[in-house]
């Protein structure tokens, strides 16, 4: 059989016997028919006529007619009085027809391991009302919704211009540049663009990070416990050996390190998810543990722009003198989610194999939102509005605060924290934590349970409460409804 290309009326190519030979209706019946099984052919399709795939296919109208009597025969082709036969909703039969071994999903044995993991599946979205107490979601109505479709007007003028090329993987350099100069102006953190790598958002950087710097199975990981789940799975997915190191008032418990531990994630802005600063003692004391003992420091500064308290710590970043520490930071708390940018400010001499892991993993990125976003920051729009959104948060974080000094404090006691857009407080009697945590989603719908961000039952159970997408003036209702809920426990 000589391929024939019916390019022009399948969309895919066909094998079939020359003109007369006996088999010619089957093998055209046989090749349509494993088409619409594997999906080239969708349902809802509509064949062409039979004429046309005649006169395409190079073969006789009858033999075509026959092909499609048999599909139709079989359920795989509708036909429709006076219009072309479309293709059937054959879903169900082709599962039926798959063998069951390749049914068996996330527990089949020939997958990788770490994909077997249970802790690593992502959880099915909660459904949760719009405006409530869910973390790290920033509130839209204050966005410059028609600033930023103007500069994308603009940005989008540009690309049909110049932008059909393949852009770098490290991401544009205008953007690179904006960023270096509003992390040096927003957190003192000292770089140029060249130090500079854009990631989609923060969970890349951790991706990129564990493929650069972890060796499978030798290389110990510490991360925060409770911390952010994201960067636990990145790591244990390149093979870390993880080290949960535990947290207290001063974040991360520095003094508790063991010495072979090579690299260290922390979040010392506002760890995540307790909202505790890692003091200056024990920043100082991070950066002197990991020059000793050849350690490398992930800092995530995921929210830090929002300050509520006095002149914020210096970045790790900004004192590090030795070229230790990773600076990561994203854009998915300050402006949206799914704009998918963070970034990673590298030391000089881990910049260019940086660049070799991201350009193996993602080899070119998107231009129009990163032309976007850099003129965004340039022109200074970002700055204006983390300073107007800081005034929105700061009235809802006090609310908040208030409600757990007074109704919530027979139950609650707050972690003492001065950045972010969530804060936590203490279960004062852990015995009554399953009850407390049991009436939380009805009266506070989207907070959670600091266990949800640990690996083991922690054993000071708190909650964490975001402000992002909540009113001020929903907050003393609900936390009251919450109390009263609490009292009726007896």
């Amino acid at each position: 059989m000589e391929p024939v290309s019916g390019r022009d009326v399948f969309e895919f190519p066909l094998s079939l016997p020359a003109r007369g030979h006996g088999h010619l209706t089957h093998e055209l019946h046989q090749q349509l028919r494993a088409a619409i099984l594997d999906g080239r052919l969708a349902a809802g399709a509509t064949l062409p006529a039979t004429r046309q795939a005649a006169a395409g296919l190079g073969i006789a109208r009858n033999t075509v007619v026959a092909a499609y009597d048999l599909l139709i025969a079989e359920g795989y082709v509708s036909p429709r009085q006076g219009a072309k036969a479309v293709v059937a909703d054959v879903a169900a039969r082709r599962d039926r027809r798959a063998p069951q071994r390749l049914r068996a999903g996330v527990e089949d044995e020939r997958l990788n391991p770490m994909w077997r993991t249970p802790f690593l599946r992502p959880d099915p979205p909660r459904e949760l009302p719009e405006r409530c107490f869910r973390l790290g979601i920033p509130d839209h109505r204050h966005f410059p919704h028609a600033l930023w479709r103007r500069l994308s007007a603009q940005s989008l003028r540009a690309w049909s211009r110049t932008g059909f090329s393949y852009p770098p993987s490290e991401g544009i350099a205008e953007l690179r540049h904006a960023i270096a100069q509003h992390v040096a102006f927003a957190r003192a953190v000292a770089c140029t663009g060249d130090d500079v790598v854009v990631t989609s958002g923060a969970q890349q950087a951790f991706d990129l990070l564990a493929r650069l710097l972890v060796t499978p199975g030798q290389t110990r990981v510490a991360v925060e416990e409770p911390g952010y789940p994201p960067v636990r799975a990145a790591f244990a997915a390149a093979g870390a050996r993880l080290v949960p190191m535990p947290v207290d008032e001063e974040g991360l418990c520095v003094e508790q390190l063991p010495d072979d531990v090579r690299v260290i994630s922390v979040t010392p802005s506002h760890q995540s998810p307790t909202g505790v600063a890692l003091s200056l003692r024990r920043r100082r004391a991070l950066l002197d543990f990991a020059c000793r003992r050849g350690a490398l420091v992930i800092e995530d500064d995921y929210d830090g722009e929002f300050r509520f308290g006095g002149r914020p710590l210096d970045a790790l970043q900004t004192l590090d003198r030795d070229g230790l520490v990773f600076y990561i930071g994203t854009f998915s708390k300050s402006l949206f989610p799914s704009l998918r940018k963070g970034f990673i400010v590298a030391p000089r001499w881990a910049r260019d194999a940086l660049v070799t892991v991201k350009h193996c993993a993602d080899s070119h990125s998107d231009t129009v939102t990163q032309s976007v976003l850099a003129a965004f920051i340039r022109d200074g729009h970002l700055a204006r509005h983390v300073r107007r959104m800081r005034a929105v948060y700061a009235p809802r974080r006090a609310a908040l605060l208030a409600a757990l000094d007074a109704e919530l404090a027979p139950w609650l006691q707050p972690i003492p924290c001065e950045a972010g857009m969530h804060l936590a407080a203490r279960i004062r009697d852990p015995v009554l934590a399953p009850a407390i945590l049991a009436r939380l989603p009805r009266h506070m719908p989207g907070a959670q349970s600091i266990g949800e961000y640990a690996m083991a039952a922690p054993a000071q159970p708190a909650i964490t409460f975001g402000y992002g997408v909540i009113d001020a003036e929903a907050i003393r209702p609900a936390t009251r409804a919450f109390a009263r809920a609490l009292a009726r426990m007896g």
